[in-house]
């Protein structure tokens, strides 16, 4: 699978949060409101999160539900949400990109793979985070997948 369920209207540019719950709640809400997932969905992201931090470095988290939430997903989807000025996921993680994920019948490993490609370079994620619009965000993970 590639990531052509991705496109401009998945993504927010230049977002504002103040706190790590805000920033999965928020990334939550994309994927119900594009409906990927139902609501109760964002629950089993906060229980994620307590779990083991979705942080993965290099400004990047990739919150997403717990094992059990397979049922709350409804189709494959991810939602990207850059915050420019970061939010505090702990420990002095500043997070500037968050990428929410849906897998439907074990995508989201293959979501996965494509969503690290992207994210393995510095270089890449400077571009995410630079970004002035949808569009450059969707034309860097086209271009690298």
């Amino acid at each position: 699978m590639t990531l052509s369920i991705l496109s401009t209207d998945n993504i927010v540019v230049g977002a504002k949060i103040e706190s790590k719950e805000e920033a999965i709640r928020k990334t939550g809400e994309l994927l119900v409101e594009k409906g990927y997932v139902k609501p109760s969905y964002i629950e089993k992201m906060l229980e994620r999160e307590e779990l083991t931090s979705t942080y993965m470095g290099n400004f990047v988290a990739i919150p997403h539900g717990t094992e059990d939430a397979k049922q709350e997903v409804l189709a494959s989807g991810i939602a990207i949400i850059q915050v420019p000025e970061g939010v505090d996921f702990g420990d002095g993680n500043i997070v500037k990109i968050l990428i929410g994920i849906a897998g439907k019948d074990g995508e989201h490993l293959d979501i996965l793979s494509n969503i690290a490609v992207v994210c393995s370079e510095e270089e890449n994620i400077q571009k995410l985070v630079n970004a002035g619009n949808a569009e450059e965000i969707l034309q860097l993970f086209h271009e690298v997948n």
